[in-house]
């Protein structure tokens, strides 16, 4: 079936006749997706523009080896360091964007995230909006993404006007075990809030079939909360929602005074077309975004679109990450492990006091699995032996917010290519959270196992890994120090709005994705109104 049709899952696809419509979305991940959802039922002529295709249902989409070696679906891009040197970034252009290789790991940002908050290596910045703000669109993208939890487990949860729509997913007796574990140490572990279609009440009805093929990998059952099946195929359910795929966005014209968005010039599968929209929203992700305003250069706008302050792609953010994964006797025959989480160091402790991050579980690793993260260490080692090391690791993945550094940025080369200039921050806070782990579990293990004790590899995400990306065109209410306005409009453009993660002045230390959808929801309000 013709990728640029209407709707690949539909029996009438319809490819888009006009040129010109209400609102053009460029890009279906959590922003563009979401966005889509929430304007699709008020009437509006609305055009997805997706660089990528639909990703193909198939046997590889749950093969690790496919996924986590052989990069399957990664994009062949090629990035630059501040260096000049290139790189390839974990980068994913299908419908869906990011989130369909995404946990579906769905935080709300603290309530304390929005304020100023001092951190070893400097200060995360106040949002012009407070949580109170995005809760009630909280509420909804959490009913939309099908996000399970429980409400009162996590000292640090900011205040929520309803319980999570869906319940908490059950432990795992070994999972059971690290969280009873965890109280007795004194710590709060809770339920992760997981984004998945899962029914355990009733799992002859269950979308999601509970595998260990959520993390990093795609959906083949269409189960995981991500923007394609909760965002764009909701949105194709109109019949005034279009979405054309393999469509590239080259760049946006202006008018002469540079103050509207003329068109949206796109290459369809090597032909140049070109749309138009009484808005125009850009949701590519934190690095393209930047990128397409830094191309979209003009005479009105010479530093490129939206970037009369030159803030148009400074302070990237994509979190400090970890992946420690510990090794004991005692075997863990999880299979979906992504149900525990731990924030007691969010904010610090009583020996260090600064913000420290949040501890989760991935999903659950194997051989394949570890090959892929450390390819020259294990070269020499057959998948076998790993799955027999796997088979009793504990996974953990550990967040240190990331801060925006003005220095830390997306500028563009002479051929288009990203360039991406970073230096990471909070790396004493995360080695201390990574200590404070690895202190405890040996201190459980020695008390509850005493012949045993644990190795730990820890495995830190370097310069490529772009899944969290975020900032680059931060909202905020001085048009001198920030890109867009509080609805997300660019200060310098009448109808140009930036509807990702690149809104955000800070990353905290939770997953982002909870946030933008949040945010695109919010935003479609303000739109319904402008359009009505």
């Amino acid at each position: 079936m013709d990728c640029s049709t209407r709707a690949a899952h539909r029996n009438n696809p319809i490819e888009p006749q006009s040129e010109q419509f209400d609102v053009v979305i460029i890009g279906s991940g959590a922003g563009g997706g979401s966005l889509a959802r929430a304007l699709a039922d008020r009437g509006h002529s609305i055009l997805i523009l997706e660089r990528g295709g639909w990703l193909p249902r198939e046997p590889q989409n749950w093969d690790p080896v496919e996924v986590f070696q052989n990069n399957r679906y990664v994009s062949t891009d090629l990035w630059e360091d501040k260096h000049g040197k290139a790189f390839q970034p974990g980068s994913h252009y299908f419908v869906g964007g990011a989130s369909k290789m995404y946990g579906a790991a769905h935080f709300r940002l603290r309530e304390r995230d929005f304020e100023s908050v001092l951190h070893v290596d400097g200060e995360s910045p106040e949002w012009p909006l407070k949580y109170d703000v995005f809760e009630p669109y909280y509420r909804q993208a959490e009913e939309w993404y099908h996000v399970h939890g429980a409400r009162g487990e996590d000292p640090t949860e900011p205040p929520a006007s309803s319980p999570y729509p869906y319940a908490p997913i059950s432990h795992e007796p070994r999972m059971q075990k690290l969280v009873d574990d965890l109280r007795s140490a004194g710590l709060h572990p809770f339920h992760a809030p997981t984004g998945v279609a899962l029914n355990e009440a009733d799992p002859a009805f269950s979308a999601c079939v509970r595998c260990n093929r959520c993390d990093g990998f795609p959906c083949l059952v269409h189960a995981k909360g991500d923007a394609e099946v909760m965002g764009v195929r909701p949105a194709l359910d109109h019949d005034n929602v279009f979405l054309l795929t393999e469509a590239e966005v080259l760049k946006l014209h202006t008018d002469e005074k540079g103050r509207q968005v003329t068109d949206v010039v796109v290459n369809h599968r090597g032909v140049e077309r070109r749309f138009r929209g009484h808005v125009v929203v850009v949701s590519a992700g934190a690095a393209n975004s930047a990128r397409l305003l830094l191309m979209s250069a003009n005479d009105a706008h010479p530093r490129g679109l939206a970037n009369s302050s030159d803030q148009v792609g400074r302070h990237y953010m994509y979190h400090n990450c970890k992946a420690v994964v510990a090794l004991a006797h005692e075997p863990n025959t999880t299979v979906f492990q992504k149900t525990v989480a731990v924030n007691d160091w969010y904010f610090g402790d009583d020996a260090f006091d600064y913000p420290m991050g949040n501890v989760q579980m991935t999903g659950k690793t194997n051989g394949a699995m570890m090959k892929g993260y450390k390819p020259r260490l294990t070269a020499l080692a057959p998948t076998w032996t790993m799955d027999r090391i796997a088979q009793h690791s504990l996974d953990f993945w550990l967040q240190t917010e990331d801060l925006p550094l003005a220095d830390n940025r997306v500028t563009v080369n002479r051929d288009g290519r990203i360039r991406l200039s970073y230096t990471p921050t909070n790396n004493r806070a995360s080695q201390e959270l990574t200590n404070r782990l690895e202190q405890l579990l040996d201190k459980l293990y020695l008390q509850n196992h005493l012949a045993e004790r644990q190795i730990y590899f820890a495995s830190a995400m370097e310069i490529a890994a772009v899944g969290h990306q975020a900032g680059t065109c931060r909202f905020g209410t001085d048009p001198t120090q920030s890109v867009l306005d509080l609805n997300c409009k660019a200060h310098d453009l009448d109808n140009l709005y930036v509807v990702d993660t690149s809104f955000m002045p800070s990353i905290a230390a939770v997953n982002p994705s909870l946030t933008a959808i949040a945010n695109a929801i919010r935003v479609a309000e303000h739109l319904a109104e402008r359009l009505a």
